[in-house]
């Protein structure tokens, strides 16, 4: 079992073989099991007809399940992107709109996070590189919170407040993805969705060697469906691994945004 998982976090590519592989193996054994029972004379192919189509709705329920499931953890770590560059886009435009050395030096900080939460959304490396992403991260963050002390202090005002409220919903934002970004499929599920597929096949196996009409061609298609669901179930679900992972457009077009110029006009009253 630890060498499936094993697979899957290297290659999906590599783990769909394999467990295309174990699905044909799967049911040349319930081929074989089903002729000997024939020849014996020990099974009923109307019974074991009606049993193994229960099993392979069971089994449709729980790839609509799972399915479900990593749509719904995908679509967390997506919203989870949007909501955090719209954060540090409004930390950085209230910061702007203070000024002072403090508030720009706010300012430049939240350019280098937003570069480093994209590089967290995107990192697909080992564990190491990750817990350095996220070292940066706080470190970041308590150098902004660091800078916004003096100017709370000095200004106590609903303006320092604002941004104030604006830094802590960015620090809210980060924890949040970083929890979308280690929620995975659970073991339990995953396994389930393995074993209820490897079983049908081998009930289907044997249901085809008591009728003695095996149909590799239909069941080679039948099985590739199966894995090609099963390795997308996956890809959604898994945030790091495949092909199915969360775009960093968001924070790039924050960065884009930095790029622009602001421009503050003089109090009214006044002359340049």
């Amino acid at each position: 079992m630890a060498f499936f998982i094993f697979i899957a976090e290297r290659s999906l590519l590599a783990f769909g073989l394999l467990l295309f592989l174990a699905q044909l193996i799967a049911h040349e054994i319930g081929l074989r099991f089903g002729r000997r029972d024939r020849a014996k004379d020990r099974g009923q192919p109307e019974t074991v007809g009606i049993v193994v189509g229960g099993m392979l709705g069971l089994l449709a329920f729980v790839l609509a399940l799972t399915l479900s499931f990593a749509n719904t953890r995908f679509n967390e770590r997506r919203e989870g992107s949007l909501m955090e560059a719209n954060a540090i886009g409004t930390a950085w435009l209230r910061a702007k709109a203070i000024g002072g050395p403090q508030a720009d030096q706010i300012a430049a900080l939240l350019e280098q996070y937003t570069q480093v939460r994209a590089d967290f959304v995107r990192h697909g490396g080992s564990r190491a590189s990750i817990a350095e992403l996220n070292q940066r991260t706080n470190a970041l963050q308590s150098e902004m919170w660091g800078q916004l002390a003096p100017i709370v202090r000095e200004q106590p005002s609903a303006i320092s407040n604002s941004l104030m409220l604006a830094l802590n919903d960015l620090f809210d934002a980060s924890t949040k993805e970083r929890l979308a970004f280690e929620t995975r499929l659970p073991p339990q599920l995953f396994w389930l969705l393995i074993g209820m597929t490897l079983l049908s096949v081998t009930c289907l196996g044997y249901q085809f060697g008591l009728k003695e009409k095996p149909s590799r061609v239909l069941v080679a298609l039948l099985t590739l469906m199966w894995t090609a669901v099963i390795v997308d179930i996956l890809d959604l679900a898994a945030s790091r691994i495949g092909q199915l992972r969360t775009a960093t457009t968001v924070y790039e077009w924050t960065l884009q945004g930095f790029g622009g110029t602001t421009s503050i006009p003089s109090p009214s009253g006044t002359r340049p």
